[in-house]
């Protein structure tokens, strides 16, 4: 017995160490598997995000920056231009998103109806402008819009209506931005809407039709409630966006006319790639994210309770 203890208790003893290094090993893994994607975070997204931040408190550009502390953020709330591009954005968001999302459930509950044929057509037929560049979406717009050769005007001559100034004109140029924006984002949101009504059972409305229900009813007793969570979804992410709109504006409009589509992103880089004032510019940018920020929570307060 004695001797058999003495083989086993070093082997023992060598066994023990091995099993915390295995246990050791298989406890890092997961944080070795994830430290690349932690890594890249770190480099291109915690660290641009800080030095914007400290950025924002400062003045000057190059060997002339200098600490200014909040008055990147005064000079914010006095500046008259910033808050004439935060009523523009806010005026395109208020028409463009909710016509946008009004019109792609619209699509989705036609393609989704029981009497439509061939619907991965139609679906890939809403979904297509999406799939369109934006910088190319504003270049083709800006054909179609243009006062004097424009398609948009050709056709309302041929039907006797007046021609109207679409780039030239405050008004008609704000809604020439919801129209690009309706026309490139609608098919998305009807694709996510169209997922969500294929989601809800048929039974349902089954149910409902025995019970005497008509279709608006049905609509809105059934389909609206039932995608209540894919309709808040698709409203923060269409806010988000618009807040943070300026390919379209950029392109057909530059900002004109007088200012009237200068957006709250094209004034942050005017500022910053322009006059090269990246403290002020990174301020705009802060103000921006708490803007979305508050509106995103408001708008998931507001519709994620019922939901």
């Amino acid at each position: 017995m004695t001797a058999t203890a003495r083989l086993v208790e070093p082997v023992g003893a060598v066994a023990t160490p091995a099993r915390r290094r295995a246990v050791l090993r298989r406890r890092a893994l997961p944080y070795l598997l994830l430290a690349p994607a932690l890594i890249l975070f770190a480099v291109f997204k915690a660290y641009p995000i800080i030095s914007s931040l400290l950025l924002s408190l400062t003045t000057g550009s190059g060997s002339a920056t200098k600490s200014a502390g909040l008055a990147n953020y005064r000079r914010l709330l006095d500046d008259p231009l910033f808050w004439t591009a935060l009523r523009n954005t806010g005026v395109i968001l208020v028409v463009q998103v909710p016509l946008m999302l009004g019109l792609a459930l619209f699509l989705a509950v036609g393609i989704n109806s029981a009497v439509v044929r061939w619907r991965a057509v139609w679906r890939l037929g809403v979904f297509m402008p999406s799939v369109t560049g934006l910088v190319a979406t504003g270049v083709m717009f800006a054909f179609l819009l243009n006062t004097d050769q424009g398609a948009i005007n050709w056709l309302l001559d041929a039907v006797g209506l007046p021609s109207v100034d679409w780039l030239g004109n405050p008004f008609w140029s704000r809604m020439s931005i919801v129209l690009v924006l309706t026309w490139h984002y609608t098919g998305y949101n009807a694709v996510i809407y169209l997922a969500g009504l294929q989601g809800i059972p048929k039974e349902l409305y089954e149910a409902a039709m025995v019970d005497g229900a008509g279709p608006l009813r049905r609509f809105w007793s059934i389909t609206v409630p039932a995608l209540r969570p894919v309709l808040l979804f698709t409203v923060v992410l269409s806010t988000i966006g618009t807040l943070q709109l300026f390919d379209e504006p950029y392109v057909l409009t530059r900002g004109g006319p007088d200012n009237a589509t200068l957006t709250v992103s094209m004034y942050l880089y005017e500022n910053g790639f322009r006059y090269f004032d990246f403290g002020y510019a990174s301020a705009i940018a802060y103000a921006l994210t708490l803007i979305v920020s508050v509106l995103g929570a408001l708008q998931m307060r507001l519709m994620g309770e019922r939901s």
